[in-house]
């Protein structure tokens, strides 16, 4: 099994030993070479020869959220009764220096099919119980975060409504797409009609599109979450199984663009767009799975990644901030400060054409430069870095934040 289901292993054969009446965990010595002999070998040796005396267990530390751990057994015998029988299990992590790239479990049962049993049962706890259901997780590891088997698990984000800025009705549509279709499953599958789903949001650079998936991920706790960015969108097959197993589940693929651009525009496509499109159609109907892309060059996309039910059912465009959302912007991100409703207006009118990042690094720069003079942050200094923000000079940095005119007399 991949690594980053030993963990559940450990979690189901726990539970099943529990309930089981009398049992015992025991450790098995004879050092290194244990890690050679399968379990009939093991028992074999060390009942004739004494090699493999009785021992500790081995344990080891496993990541099963954010910020907490489990001690699973990594090495042990589970002696327990199943099905009315007794039953040995073998638990051991993965040992790829010894040849075993894969954790396993290997059963010895006397009585006719209870091995089967036991197997069948334990894949089905290692689901239902898995540590990675209604979590956030990113595919591809870290070495300074924590994980399990080349799994990343996130905090789950926290935001309020009143912190995302977007047109009127755009939030509601989107909560209904991802959380009213898993909320209403029953009855959409009794009325025939499909479960999974796509999600498209487009837009230019900087307009809020990451801040708003960070609210969805906030406001739909029940969902298990998959993020795929950069990179890591090369693990777009394995998310969508690993969606598939704990569905409900979210699929998020950031700049999609990456590589779902429309294959017109190249020379022969991109086999990961490929993967990302046998991903969306490898679901069948009645997953209780979402897709959600983001993109900052929709005229670019792959019509066949777009154009198709089953893959993007709704497309959404978070647009650059008309003057109420700029004035809002510039409220929430000043809430902290004393600034006149005046002087508020004043620049949310200036900056016309403008992103959030740029509002978010124009109330920054007003807060440094009071910083530098030691003292509150003023009307004055938004009207500063307002002027510097908006001069000539800074064009590139316009470009980069957001600015919608950076290069227009180049």
């Amino acid at each position: 099994m991949p690594g980053y289901r030993f963990v559940d292993l450990d979690v189901a054969l726990a539970e099943i030993q529990d309930r089981g009446g009398p049992a015992q965990l025991l450790g098995i010595g004879g050092g290194e070479q244990r890690n050679h002999h399968s379990l009939g070998e093991l028992l074999e040796m060390g009942g004739r020869f004494g090699q493999f005396p009785i021992g500790a267990v081995d344990y080891a530390s496993v990541a099963t959220g954010p910020a907490t751990t489990r001690e699973a057994v990594s090495f042990g015998l589970r002696l327990f009764t199943y099905a009315g029988g007794p039953v040995v299990v073998l638990q051991r992590a993965a040992a790829a220096r010894y040849g075993a790239p894969n954790g396993r479990m290997e059963i010895l049962c006397p009585a006719a099919g209870g091995a089967a049993a036991l197997i069948a049962e334990v894949r089905e706890l290692m689901v239902r119980r898995s540590v990675l259901r209604g979590q956030v997780l990113t595919l591809g590891g870290s070495d300074f975060e924590p994980g399990i088997g080349g799994i990343t698990f996130q905090q789950r984000p926290e935001l309020a409504p009143d912190d995302i800025v977007l047109p009127d009705g755009l939030l509601d549509r989107l909560h209904r797409h991802v959380a009213g279709v898993a909320r209403h499953r029953d009855r959409l599958r009794a009325a025939g009609q499909h479960l999974k789903r796509g999600l498209l949001l487009y837009g230019p650079p900087g307009t809020g599109k990451t801040h708003t998936v960070r609210y969805l991920l906030g406001a739909l706790p029940e969902l298990t979450v998959v993020l795929l960015s950069g990179p890591s969108i090369q693990f777009v097959t394995d998310a969508a199984r690993m969606a598939r197993a704990l569905q409900p589940a979210l699929v998020v693929l950031e700049d999609c663009d990456l590589v779902a651009e429309n294959r017109d525009f190249g020379s022969g496509g991109q086999p990961l767009l490929f993967e990302v499109l046998e991903a969306l159609d490898g679901l069948s109907d009645d997953a209780d799975v979402a897709f959600l892309l983001t993109t900052n060059r929709v005229e670019v996309l792959e019509p066949a990644l777009a154009q198709r039910p089953g893959r993007v059912d709704l497309a959404v465009e978070v647009p650059l901030p008309d003057q109420r959302a700029r004035r809002l912007l510039l409220l929430r991100y000043a809430r902290q400060l004393t600034l006149s409703p005046t002087v508020i207006d004043e620049v949310a009118t200036r900056i016309e054409g403008m992103t959030a990042s740029f509002i978010k690094e124009l109330v920054r720069r007003a807060v440094l430069i009071a910083a530098e003079a030691d003292r509150d942050t003023t009307d004055g200094d938004l009207t500063t870095a307002t002027d510097e923000m908006l001069d000539e000079a800074h064009g590139i940095t316009r470009s980069l934040l957001g600015g919608a005119d950076a290069f227009d007399e180049q």
